[in-house]
C-alpha cells in the first residue's frame, strides 16, 4: 500500500523498530511518501511478540511497557490498532532469604505497610522520595522530546535552545543539586541518602542497573533509575504493565497506523549500503540487489551499524568515525523465555495458584552487595556465578499470551559479558549451563520451578546482536552515561539527528533521549524532518 512502482519516494526509514515506525507514521502523515525497510521477517525491531513455543506469544526481547509517549498512543491511534496496557498491582514482588519478602503496590498506603516490615524510617521518607522523582521529572520530561541544542554552536536555533534549558535549569532552584546528584552518583549511593532497609535498597537498585554494564555502585546508575521511573500507565506516573498480546502489539499498531495512512513496509529487505553522492544521501542499497531512492534517509539502527555498516569510513570525515569507534556498546543482558507447565510456589509466599506474586517483575537479588559481586565477575569476562534476576509471568495477567493451563515467563538476567574469557563460548552448552544455573538459584525461592520449566530460550548478548542488530547486545544502542547523554547522544555536535551526510539523519535509541520502548527518538526526528522539508534551507536552524 502505498509503494510507488519507480522505487522513489520521499523518504526511507531504515529500520521497522518501534522508534523507525513512529518517525515513519509522523512523516507520511504529513503527506511525506514513507517507506520503511525492515531486516527481519516481521517489523517491531526489539519490541516484537514471536511464537518462540507452539501456542505462545512471547515478547522476545523488550517486555514491559510504561516510557511509550503519550502523545504517541494519542496521534498513531495505537488503541484503535489494538494497543492496550494491562495495570500491574502489586507491581513488585521481591522475596529475600529467611522467608522474607517486600511488595511494591499501587496504593502508596499499602506500599509504605510492607516497606515498615523492614524499616519504620524508611516507610516514612518513601513518600517524600516518589514526591521529590516526581518533581524532578517535571524538569526531565519536557527534554525529552526536544533537540538538545549544542552548547558551542552559535546558530540561533542552538543559542534559544540553550536559554531554554537555562531558564528551566534556573527555574529548579535548589532542586538543581538533587538533579545533579541524580545524574552522577551511583544508584546505591543515591539511594543510602534516602533509605537505611538493604532489602528497599536493593530492590530499587536494581532499576539502576537494567541493561547497563555497571553495577549499584558504578557512577551515573541513580540515572537510570530515574530513566526506568519517570514513565506512566494510562496517565499514572512510574506505573509498568503488559501489553495485552504481548510487546508486538505495539508495533503491530504502529504498523497499521502507517500502512493506513499509505506508507509502505518491506519485510526481508536488508539494507547493504546507504547510497551517497557528492555528500548527499540518495537511497539504499539491498542486500538482494535491490535499490530505492529518496529525498531523505533515516536509520533506526545504532551508530554503529549506520555509520561504519552501511555508510562506511571513505564517505565520514576521518575525526567522527574515530567519534563513532568509541561509543561504548557494553552489555551484560541475557534474556530467557520460559514456557511453563505451572506457576512458581515461593517459600516466603506461597501458593501454586495465581497470586500477588506472580502478577508483577519478580525479583532475585538479596543484597547490593551480591549485585555489585554479579558485575564483578562480568567484568572480568565471566558470567556471574551468582547473576541478577528480574522475572515476570505476564500470562497471569494476559492469558492470551499462553495455552490454557500453561504459564509464559519472561527472565532478564544480569550479568552475562558479550566476550567471554572463562575459556567458554555462547554456543548452546554455554547457553544452556548458565540457564540451568538461572532455574537453580530461582528454584531455591520457589523449590518447584525447575520441574515447571517445559521448554527454555536463550538469547545472549551475541544473539541480541545477531539477530535484532544490537551492537554489542546492548538494549539502548549505546550505553546511557552521563557522556552518552543529551547533547552528547550519540556524539557532541550531532545529537540534533543529523549526520555528516546531508539528507541521512538517525532516529534511533542510539540518539536523545536514549532506550527503552519510548518512541521519542522517532518522534523528534520525524518532527526535525518535517520542519527542513516545509521551510527553505536558511530558515531551518
Amino acid at each position: 500500500m502505498g509503494r510507488n512502482a519507480s522505487g522513489q519516494y520521499d523518504a526511507i526509514v531504515i529500520g521497522g523498530g518501534h522508534n523507525g515506525l513512529t518517525a515513519a507514521a509522523y512523516l507520511q502523515m504529513a503527506g511525506i511518501q514513507t517507506l520503511v525497510l525492515e531486516r527481519r521477517h516481521i517489523v517491531g525491531g526489539a519490541c516484537v511478540t514471536e511464537e518462540v513455543f507452539p501456542g505462545y506469544k512471547v515478547s522476545t526481547t523488550s517486555y514491559v511497557c510504561s516510557l511509550l509517549r503519550p502523545e504517541i498512543i494519542r496521534d498513531l491511534e495505537l488503541k484503535k490498532y489494538g494497543y492496550e496496557i494491562l495495570e500491574r498491582n502489586p507491581s513488585s514482588f521481591s522475596p529475600f532469604p529467611g522467608n522474607r519478602y517486600l511488595m511494591f503496590w499501587r496504593d502508596k498506603k499499602k506500599t509504605c505497610e510492607e516497606i515498615a516490615k523492614f524499616s519504620k524510617k524508611d516507610a516514612v521518607a518513601y513518600p517524600l522520595f516518589e514526591k521529590k522523582v516526581e518533581e524532578l521529572s517535571q524538569f526531565v520530561q519536557p527534554l525529552l522530546t526536544m533537540v538538545p541544542p549544542d552548547p558551542t554552536s552559535s546558530a540561533p536555533r542552538d543559542i534559544l535552545g540553550s536559554l531554554k534549558l537555562l531558564c528551566k535549569v534556573k527555574g529548579l532552584g535548589t532542586d538543581i543539586y538533587e538533579q545533579m546528584r541524580m545524574f552522577s552518583m551511583s544508584v546505591a549511593d543515591y539511594l543510602s541518602l534516602w533509605f537505611e532497609s538493604e532489602e528497599l535498597k536493593t530492590r530499587m537498585a536494581t532499576d539502576g542497573v537494567i541493561g547497563a554494564w555497571a553495577g549499584p555502585y558504578s557512577p551515573g546508575t541513580a540515572y537510570v533509575l530515574f530513566h526506568h521511573v519517570m514513565g506512566e500507565t494510562e496517565g499514572k506516573p512510574g506505573v509498568w504493565g503488559y501489553v495485552r498480546g504481548g510487546m508486538g502489539t505495539v508495533t503491530q499498531a504502529m504498523a497499521k497506523f502507517f500502512e493506513s495512512k499509505g506508507g509502505t513496509i518491506l519485510t526481508r529487505a536488508e539494507v547493504d549500503k546507504i547510497l551517497i553522492r557528492d555528500g548527499v544521501a540518495q537511497g539504499v542499497a539491498l542486500k538482494d540487489g535491490r535499490e530505492f531512492y529518496a529525498k531523505r534517509v533515516i536509520s533506526n539502527c545504532d551508530p554503529n551499524r549506520t555509520f561504519l555498516g552501511m555508510v562506511g569510513e571513505e564517505n565520514l570525515p576521518a575525526p567522527f568515525v574515530q567519534e563513532v569507534k568509541g561509543i561504548r556498546y557494553r552489555s551484560g543482558v541475557i534474556k530467557i523465555n520460559v514456557a511453563l507447565a505451572g506457576l512458581p510456589d515461593f517459600s516466603a509466599l506461597p501458593g501454586k495458584e495465581a497470586g500477588p506474586q506472580h502478577r508483577g517483575t519478580i525479583h532475585l537479588a538479596p543484597t547490593m552487595e551480591y549485585m555489585e559481586k554479579a558485575f564483578d565477575d562480568a567484568k572480568h569476562g565471566r558470567p556471574s556465578e551468582n547473576p541478577v534476576i528480574e522475572m515476570t509471568i505476564p500470562s497471569v495477567v494476559d492469558p492470551s499470551v499462553a495455552p490454557a493451563g500453561k504459564h509464559l515467563m519472561s527472565m532478564f538476567i544480569q550479568y552475562a559479558p558479550y566476550e567471554r574469557k572463562d575459556g567458554k563460548q555462547w554456543d548452546e552448552a554455554g547457553k544452556k549451563e548458565f540457564a540451568e544455573r538461572v532455574f537453580k538459584i530461582v528454584s531455591e525461592y520457589a523449590p518447584n520451578f525447575s520441574s515447571l520449566v517445559d521448554d527454555y530460550q536463550v538469547l545472549t548478548p551475541v544473539d541480541l546482536e545477531r539477530e535484532y542488530g544490537l551492537t554489542g547486545g546492548n538494549i539502548f544502542h549505546g550505553e546511557m552515561t552521563l557522556d552518552q547523554l543529551f547533547f552528547m547522544r550519540p556524539l557532541p555536535k550531532y545529537a540534533d539527528f543529523r549526520t555528516p551526510i546531508d539528507r541521512l539523519y538517525m532516529c534511533g535509541a542510539g540518539c536523545h533521549p536514549g532506550g527503552g520502548v519510548m518512541g521519542a527518538p522517532g518522534y523528534i526526528s520525524a518532527q526535525l524532518i518535517k520542519k527542513e522539508m516545509r521551510f527553505p534551507s536558511f530558515l531551518r536552524h
